[in-house]
Order: C-alpha cells, then sequence, then structure tokens
C-alpha cells in the first residue's frame, strides 16, 4: 500500500456506496474498516455489484462498534473526521501516511459524541452553493482521498 491510508465507514447504510468506496481502495491501496451495525450484509448483491469482481482482493476489516474501532488503532494514529460541520477545509489539514479518513452513515453522518471529542480533528469538503447539505458519501471519500495522496506525493 504506498499510503497506508485507511477509510472508514461508521455504520453504512448504502451497500452501492460500499461497494464503490471498496473498489477505490483496492484502486488506491487503502484498506477499508467496516463499522458495525451495517444496514446490510457483506454478501448484499448490490454491494457485490457496485464492487464488481474486486471486492476478494480488498482488505477489509470490521469492527462491532465506534468503541471497538477506536480501540483497535495503533498508538498515534492519524484520526480525520469528515463531517459537513467540521470547521477546517480538508484543503487546511495535512495529512500524513496511515490517515484514517472517517465517515459517517449517509443519512446521519457521525454521532455528536464523536465529533464533540475530536473537534480538532474533524475537517469538511467545501461546499460553494448552500442549497446543498452533503455529497454523495462514495464521492466524498474520493474527494478526501485523493487530497491525501495529492498531499502525500507533493
Amino acid at each position: 500500500m504506498p499510503h497506508g491510508l485507511n477509510i472508514v465507514l461508521i455504520e453504512p447504510e448504502i451497500p452501492q456506496n460500499t461497494g464503490t468506496i471498496g473498489r477505490l481502495c483496492l484502486g488506491i491501496g487503502a484498506t477499508l474498516h467496516l463499522v458495525e451495525p451495517m444496514a446490510f450484509e457483506i454478501t448484499d448483491t448490490k454491494l457485490k455489484r457496485a464492487g464488481l469482481d474486486y471486492w476478494e482482493h480488498l482488505t477489509v476489516v470490521k469492527h462491532k462498534s465506534i468503541d471497538e474501532f477506536l480501540s483497535s488503532l495503533p498508538e498515534n494514529a492519524e484520526l480525520v473526521f469528515l463531517e459537513t460541520r467540521g470547521g477546517r477545509t480538508l484543503y487546511e489539514h495535512t495529512f500524513k501516511p496511515g490517515s484514517y479518513l472517517i465517515f459517517g452513515k449517509e443519512t446521519f453522518g457521525l454521532p455528536d459524541w464523536l465529533l464533540n471529542k475530536y473537534a480538532s480533528q474533524t475537517v469538511r469538503i467545501p461546499i460553494y452553493d448552500a442549497r446543498v447539505r452533503s455529497f454523495n458519501l462514495s464521492n466524498s471519500v474520493s474527494v478526501a482521498a485523493y487530497e491525501a495522496i495529492r498531499q502525500l506525493e507533493s
């Protein structure tokens, strides 16, 4: 894995998004972390269709809860929470190799308690039209992952 990035989906709800994100993770050499509960099974055909035949080659780590995920992290892990309510943009953040890019579920985002605990590590993707509340999860993961890669390769 060239950059050692980790993509973390907390309680994902839409299998097509997770499949698309899995395909992206394989393409960029990232590990995909799935934090339960999930609204679908890994065997869901919609997930498989979006991930095509790449899913079997992907490195996936499942966690039973947010707390279990957090306790599994290596010491000094770089955590980056992406949320529309983040104070800084992802362009103002300096990514490090092995960063964990953490995303919430499609209908709600990240829980308030997590955002409050990690407020200084929460960033947002800029949205330039106030009529747009948020972007699709798989698009957001792509934008953030490639910004991290752009910085790491500079």
